[in-house]
């Protein structure tokens, strides 16, 4: 049996993830200087862990556990990032209504992601 998804970026959690980071990068951008050593690296660094965790759980699929234990990590890192734009809202650094709709976004990416968890045995790949 061939599988239906080849690689991780053809997952709809990785593309809105990959997609949710570069609008972090851009509405960082215009966060104040003084938000550089925390705000806006965190939310960086954050944003990317996502897609990168993912990435890392693609890659574990052999061993169930690793799997899970990835997208349980990326999961985190979405809660995270819901986090970051509560607060870039709050101080006023981000459009509240762009804010709301990653904040939706980071909502979508967690519950997808613990769907996958629910279901790793589907995304196993057997060992050969």
């Amino acid at each position: 049996m061939q599988d239906f998804i080849h690689s991780y970026q053809e997952l709809q959690v990785y593309q809105l993830a990959f997609e949710c980071s570069a609008q972090i990068f851009e509405v960082s951008r215009r966060f104040p200087s003084e938000e550089q050593a925390l705000l806006t690296r965190q939310s960086l660094t954050a944003s990317r862990s996502v897609c990168a965790s993912i990435a890392e759980a693609w890659g574990k699929r052999r061993y169930r556990k690793a799997f899970v234990a990835k997208l349980s990590d990326a999961q985190a890192e979405a809660a995270e990032m819901q986090t970051w734009v509560q607060v870039a809202i709050r101080c006023g650094y981000l459009d509240p209504e762009r804010g709301q709709e990653l904040f939706g976004h980071y909502r979508t990416i967690f519950a997808a992601l613990e769907r996958l968890a629910d279901n790793a045995t589907v995304w196993i790949k057997p060992l050969e």
